[in-house]
């Protein structure tokens, strides 16, 4: 059984309707924001963008459902803040401080630093020892179930409708952080990174286009020779 942010081609849920172009960026006023007090805060050093993922995945399925986008990631992070001590659920219910300032206060992003905090990104690159094992053009199959095999329940980038599907290598990106052990702290455990074409007919029993194809990035240990 997946949860319920597993969804990538999950019956009854109805199709995907994408927005028309041109709408404006965010639908709300308060969505910028969301966003702009997520990334605040992860600049404050306490977790990483895996664990910030894996925090909005564990929100009550209740909830889940019933939530938009940007109220998803506002749950996500105030169970971090909590999680972390960095705000207590009574501050976050009443809507303002205890009064005492906290030792992260220092790290706080300023304006004029914005810009090129965002410019600079955060790359998740990195060097590892784990020798590449699959080429371009190589047929591979992912592992089933798709889970985290390192945190019972834990976060993991291998979505459940591509559990035991073949599909071939068609782009190395080098190696990357895993996020199976980053989000849990883990360490960045990076391993080799591919982007795996799979046809629409092995990820679904009747897909309406037959020949279209998926495009996923995936981790070396998620996949084996097929």
């Amino acid at each position: 059984m997946t949860r319920p942010h597993d969804m990538g081609g999950r019956f009854g849920d109805g199709p995907v309707v994408p927005e028309p172009q041109g709408i404006p960026e965010f639908a709300a006023d308060w969505h910028g924001r969301a966003l702009a007090l997520t990334l605040a805060s992860g600049t404050l050093g306490q977790w990483n963008i895996d664990t910030s993922r894996h925090a909005r995945e564990s929100i009550a399925p209740k909830d889940y459902a019933r939530f938009g986008y940007y109220e998803k990631w506002l749950a996500g992070l105030a169970d971090l803040l909590v999680a972390k001590g960095i705000v207590t659920r009574q501050e976050l219910e009443n809507g303002q401080a205890d009064g005492m300032l906290s030792d992260l206060a220092a790290r706080c992003l300023k304006r004029d630093a914005v810009a090129a905090v965002l410019a600079k990104g955060g790359p998740a690159t990195r060097d590892s020892d784990i020798a590449q094992q699959f080429e371009i053009g190589q047929k591979v199959r992912t592992l089933r179930p798709a889970g985290n095999r390192l945190v019972d329940g834990g976060h993991t980038r291998l979505p459940a409708y591509a559990a035991g599907a073949t599909g071939h290598i068609l782009r190395y990106h080098g190696t990357h952080v895993f996020p199976d052990s980053a989000a849990h702290g883990l360490g960045d455990a990076a391993q080799p990174l591919y982007a795996v074409v799979f046809p629409a007919s092995e990820l679904w029993v009747s897909p309406e286009h037959p020949q279209d194809e998926v495009v996923l990035d995936l981790w070396q240990s998620y996949l084996e020779s097929a």
